[in-house]
């Protein structure tokens, strides 16, 4: 077993995924390492943050021993998330007690193309239960605290995922979002995180349609770079899959080197729910404006135009409908119906509440999602990128969001804060959290752009600017190994 010294941790914390694969080609640094590295930063911090809560480090070892050189993440290692994707002879406990035992019999289509990257995969990270939260604090596991300051979230649902990220333990991790569950965690962990474009990650062999497209797979990064060769690695459909969008002839790691030049960009500072921002997160929404301008683009401000609250009700009644069917569809796999035992209060009220709904009640639901995200596609249409605010305040004290809930409704209207995210699931554009902005008291504020349908490469070219022209990579929080 390879010998991790300080010297090893330190260098293997200055440097992000693309990074330590060059450092394994060349061969003063072997995949085995790596991987006990990791292991070790795992050891070492996980009892501050609780980011990672399945640990299979021989899983990862056997991976490392087998790392191809040429892959483009050769024995970097890797995290998934406790929730979506399907890790064979893993469980994908979802951070719930119903789910805990079932391991997955096959790879997904993303892990397969995850391993087939180089990844070598240790575990897997904590999540609010079933995902349906924007903090990560379930009770099956306990909270995931901030890297930056244990007293406030650091997101859902990815939480786990960006903790471990934003303290070194890996140098990127997996993420989902289906209301900004990679752009929550990334904006409170200084992170770079990347929605994109519905259709452009499989969920197969496991799911074909999640959310009527509302759910997307990719990762949380502490650098644009290893976000674009992350999506090249996994992007793709499979037969079958309900939405194909068009893959350009163009790498996004290529396309995320190429300069942009003279985009006209858009900026909204007002919620679409009408609630105030934060006066810090518009300092970071300006300041980026302002950047961007300097950097040649043309930056006008625009309202989002549509009916917020209504589309919000219409897209939690949605979930719930998909949470409860969910459930009903686990029970041969299981071998017993769920009880509310098993869950925690707000995923059974969501269950219930799925339960009344009528069909009749839920396809007017559907139609109405689509009919927004057709809106929203047309208001962003007019322009190469918008600039919006990530979240509407600075990361949350833990304990703001409560799964002790009961009140389905009650529970949902607290997550205003993602005001500027889940329109963006709607329709199914690509969007961004990059971190440009720390608070006084040293917490991260991210800012979101948003991109053309199937134009990643916008977005990814206007990040490296902005990661050149203010570089985050060497913001280290309070926990984090290699300091």
């Amino acid at each position: 077993m390879a010998i991790v010294t300080e010297a090893l941790i330190r260098d293997y914390a200055a440097r992000d995924g693309l990074g330590l694969a060059e450092w394994v080609r060349s061969g003063d640094v072997s995949a085995a390492e790596l991987a006990e590295t990791a292991i070790a930063a795992i050891e070492r911090l996980n009892p501050q943050i609780n980011a990672v809560t399945i640990k299979a480090y021989d899983l990862g070892r056997q991976a490392a021993a087998q790392a191809p050189a040429d892959a483009p993440f050769a024995g970097v290692p890797f995290l998934l998330k406790d929730l979506g994707s399907q890790w064979q002879g893993v469980p994908a406990t979802a951070s719930c007690a119903y789910l805990r035992d079932l391991p997955a019999p096959v790879d997904g289509e993303s892990t397969r193309r995850v391993k087939q990257a180089g990844f070598s995969i240790l575990g897997r990270t904590n999540v609010p239960e079933n995902g349906w939260c924007i903090s990560t604090e379930p009770r099956l596991h306990g909270p995931t605290r901030n890297p930056w300051r244990a007293d406030v979230t650091s997101g859902g649902s990815s939480g786990g995922s960006a903790a471990a990220v934003a303290a070194r333990m890996v140098p990127l991790a997996e993420a989902t979002d289906g209301a900004g569950s990679i752009r929550v965690p990334a904006s409170n962990c200084g992170l770079v995180g990347l929605k994109p474009s519905r259709g452009r990650v499989s969920f197969a062999p496991g799911a074909v349609d999640v959310w009527y497209g509302g759910v997307f797979f990719l990762c949380v990064s502490r650098t644009v770079r290893d976000t674009a060769a992350y999506l090249d690695a996994v992007a793709g459909g499979t037969p079958g899959d309900p939405y194909t969008p068009a893959t350009p002839a163009e790498s996004w790691a290529d396309a995320a080197r190429q300069p942009a030049k003279g985009l006209r960009l858009a900026m909204v500072t007002r919620a679409p729910d009408g609630k105030p921002v934060h006066p810090e997160v518009t300092a970071a929404l300006q300041g980026t404006a302002k950047l961007l301008e300097g950097l040649g683009h043309a930056v006008e401000e625009i309202a989002l135009d549509f009916d917020a609250a209504t589309a919000w009700a219409a897209y939690t009644r949605m979930g719930a409908v998909q949470t409860a069917a969910m459930f009903a569809a686990l029970e041969p796999v299981a071998g017993r119906p769920v009880t509310p035992e098993e869950v925690e209060p707000i995923t059974w009220a969501a269950i219930e509440r799925g339960r009344s709904i009528t069909g009749v009640g839920h396809a007017a639901d559907v139609e109405a999602l689509r009919r927004f995200g057709r809106i929203l596609v047309g208001q962003v249409l007019p322009f190469d990128a918008v600039l919006t605010p990530a979240l509407t305040q600075p990361p949350r004290p833990l304990g703001h969001w409560d799964m002790s809930m009961t009140d389905y409704d009650a529970y949902n209207a607290l997550w205003s804060d993602a005001v500027f995210m889940f329109p963006f699931n709607l329709s199914g554009l690509p969007a961004m959290s990059l971190p440009m902005h720390w608070t006084p008291d040293g917490l991260p504020v991210g800012v979101q752009l948003v991109g053309r349908g199937g134009d990643e490469a916008t977005l990814l070219r206007l990040a490296t600017q902005l990661e050149a022209a203010q570089p985050w990579i060497d913001r280290r929080p309070p926990v984090c190994i290699g300091a």
